[in-house]
């Protein structure tokens, strides 16, 4: 279990349609001063790959996939201009996807062992917002976009990471004395504003 906290370092994890990247936007306008928005796959080069992969452009194993995942997120915490370097210099960085997401789609289809040890090196967040919602109403959610699908959004697909999401966060919550991790549960079917708030009060000074 990881121990290692960095402080000002914001997570969002939940399934595709959990509505992380709309509260993470939401959080950065009451306060652009203190808070800057990042996510994974990230905008790097490595991210632009990992995005066209899962656009369906074209596959790689499953293997692959998971080494690709954290070498992205390997430049994204620690490369030039990154995470630490932002929460080292008093900003709060805000993140929609961490290793938590890595450990959940792609523990599915290589098993738990190879994400758990691509992932053992990077640092806990200093707070996890956990969006739950059923597969059926975020899917429902992604397919109203009209936008095209990635290959993880299927209802079939989106059911199993649901529950390894939950196997995850789980292990986690019940380790949360010994990592100093402070982990929130969202109701991610509440309504936006709803969500909105309960996030706010809890993150502002």
């Amino acid at each position: 279990m990881k121990v290692m906290i960095l402080k000002n370092f914001i997570v969002f994890e939940g399934i595709d349609g959990a509505g992380t990247s709309t509260q993470i936007k939401k959080l950065v306008e009451r306060d652009t001063t203190r808070f800057v928005a990042t996510a994974e796959p990230t905008s790097n080069e490595t991210g632009k790959f990992l995005r066209r992969m899962l656009g369906g452009e074209f596959s790689v194993d499953e293997k692959t996939n998971a080494y690709l995942f954290a070498a992205d997120r390997c430049e994204h915490i620690f490369g030039k201009g990154g995470v630490r370097e932002l929460c080292e210099s008093g900003k709060t960085v805000v993140s929609d996807r961490y290793f938590f997401s890595s450990m959940a789609y792609q523990s599915v289809s290589c098993g738990e062992e190879l994400p758990k040890l691509l992932n053992s090196p990077f640092p806990l967040p200093e707070y996890l917002f956990y969006f739950v919602i059923n597969p059926e109403v975020s899917l429902g959610r992604v397919n109203a976009r009209g936008e095209h699908k990635e290959i993880y959004e299927t209802i079939e697909k989106q059911k199993k990471i649901a529950a390894q999401y939950e196997k995850v966060i789980s292990e986690y919550e019940k380790n949360a004395n010994e990592t100093g991790m402070k982990i929130i549960r969202i109701d991610a079917e509440n309504d936006i504003n709803t969500i909105s708030e309960e996030i706010w009060n809890i993150l502002k000074y």
